[in-house]
């Protein structure tokens, strides 16, 4: 049995939580500015804190984009929470995948990051995008069961095509429209009938 992969938490102590704390908040800016290969050295050296302190609480670059994105994995697990059950299940899964779209673009190279992690099982994210992919899935389920999406489409498929419109939004910088026009198209594109597109 493989051992369960390495998520951070953050430390009881007072010192170790201004580590933590220091270490992530670089890391975000930094992967904001030069995606997910963002240098760790300088990460360190932006918290103020030595290489060894950032491998202390964040021993791959794995565990650490898993802890900067965390936060936006679980507002995405609960919206699909909250969303379940909501009378118009296809504007309920359109609202949640534009959410997802700009999650799982919010920096260089995390598509790819999180579409490993949702079927790799020894990835720091696995379990985050298995919940969100469960959640989606559900509420893909209510708008085909409600006749509003097209029967046949799998939650896999709709991941890939959230994974096409995030890639999109993610490399086409100088067209920032570029990603939501896609997946506006896309969500036309697996409406059941013309009721659906009204």
């Amino acid at each position: 049995m493989e051992p369960a992969p390495y998520i951070a938490r953050r430390p009881k102590r007072a010192d170790g939580r201004r580590n933590y704390d220091a270490v992530l908040t670089a890391a975000r800016a930094a992967f904001d500015a030069h995606g997910s290969g963002a240098s760790l050295e300088e990460i360190a050296a932006e918290a103020q804190v030595a290489i060894g302190t950032l491998y202390r609480h964040f021993p791959t670059r794995a565990a650490l984009v898993e802890a900067a994105t965390r936060d936006g994995l679980d507002a995405l697990i609960a919206e699909a929470a909250e969303l379940s059950g909501h009378a118009d299940p296809l504007a309920a899964l359109t609202r949640w995948t534009r959410s997802a779209v700009r999650h799982i673009s919010t920096f260089r190279g995390l598509v790819g990051i999180l579409s490993e992690a949702m079927y790799d099982e020894g990835t720091p994210s696995h379990a985050a995008c298995a919940a969100m992919h469960q959640g989606a899935a559900e509420l893909l389920t209510a708008a085909q069961e409600a006749g509003r999406v097209r029967p046949d489409l799998t939650p896999d498929e709709l991941f890939d095509l959230l994974t096409a419109a995030a890639w999109i939004r993610e490399h086409a910088t100088s067209r920032p429209e570029a990603g939501p026009r896609v997946l506006e198209l896309m969500l036309e594109g697996i409406a059941a009938g013309p009721a659906a597109r009204s």
